[in-house]
Formats: C-alpha cells, structure tokens, sequence
C-alpha cells in the first residue's frame, strides 16, 4: 500500500507518519518512510534549495518544477522498486502538497502541475491519504519557535489559501480522510491505524 501524510506546517503529520510506520513494523510489515521533497540523494539537494530561507529568488515556477523533479526521482528510484517487493510505502507530502502551496498558495494552473508531474503520477499514485486539518491561527502558533523554512515564512495569507486548497481536494477525493489536527497524539494515533486497517479490509 501506498500511504501519504498531508497538512499544513505544523500539523503534526510527520509525527503521526512516523506512528504509523512503527505500529506497521511491529505488526510484522516491511515498511519505508519517506519525504517530499527530498528521500533520494538528489532529491534531498533539491529540497535544500528549495526550502533554504537565502533562495528568495526562487520564482514559483521553478520551484514547482524543481519539486516535480524531485518526486520523480523519488518514485522511481525508491517507491516503485519497494511497491514492487510489497513493501507499504509512506510518504510525508506527496503530490497533494504541491497542489495545495504551488497551485492554491502560489497561484500556479493546477492542470500544469499535473502535466508536469504525470510521469510520476502515473505510476504511483496513493492508496489512502491523511489530511491534518489545522486553523492557520493553530499552525502559527506551534511554529513560533522553529527556526522557519522559506515556505513557513510566507506567512498567515498564504496558509490559508494552502489549508482551504486541502479542503478542498479533500472534498472530492475518496482517499482522503480528514482529521482534526487539534485532536491528542494518542487519539489520531489510534485513528490513524484503524482508518489504516479498514482500507487493508477494502483491498481484501
């Protein structure tokens, strides 16, 4: 199965991605964790690039095609040969990310985002999908202290137009399942597995 976290900075997914990736290790399963972007040797340069707070020239749409470029290495030089071994993959952001900050926080064409991507897409696209939801007034305040990235810098305006593009793939989307990011570690822990146990259920 292919698994992928979702949210707005601060949300908490990458904590509960790794959750996840534990309890399915102790049930007996070959599990990878991954990130986006980043996870390969190249795709982690790309993501120091892309993230690092200096490159404020970086316009938008280099960076949406330097993340593609990213996933795309990502996908076939990991995902792929571990899907084919049946190892369940889970990845912190995937393609949901760059619709949500390149399409709806930058303002980039969202058919071009999946043109660009397609050849990505088209091999490995998620099973089941978590989405974090968090008020932007949430996520700001339990990234105070973090030494920021350049896209947690962009501020209070552009996490909204980020969260409501979640929404809103959310909305019309099957994979997704929608969790209150303010619930306790503990209770979306326990939801996350069960919701992670249904779908096994539905494949079956």
């Amino acid at each position: 199965m292919f698994i992928t976290f979702e949210g707005i900075d601060g949300s908490g997914k990458s904590t509960q991605a790794n959750f996840l990736k534990n309890q399915l290790q102790n049930d007996g399963y070959d599990v990878i964790l991954l990130r986006e972007p980043g996870g390969t040797i190249i795709s982690e340069k790309i993501r120091d690039l892309v993230l690092n707070h200096r490159a404020s020239s970086v316009s938008p749409l280099t960076e949406a095609l330097l993340i593609a470029s990213s996933r795309y290495q990502l996908v076939n030089e990991i995902i792929l040969p571990a899907l084919k071994k049946n190892t369940i993959v889970i990845c912190d952001r995937y393609i949901d990310s760059t619709i949500a900050y390149q399409g709806y926080g930058r303002g980039i064409n969202i058919s071009w985002l999946n043109e660009i991507n397609k050849y990505s897409l088209m091999h490995a696209n998620p099973e089941l999908t978590y989405l974090f939801d968090l008020k932007v007034e949430d996520s700001m305040l339990r990234i105070k202290n973090k030494n920021k990235d350049r896209i947690e810098l962009e501020g209070k305006d552009f996490l909204s137009k980020v969260r409501n593009g979640y929404l809103k793939l959310a909305k019309n989307s099957k994979r997704f399942i929608l969790l209150n990011a303010m619930d306790s570690p503990e209770k979306l822990k326990n939801k996350v597995y069960n919701y992670y146990l249904n779908k096994k259920n539905e494949n079956f």
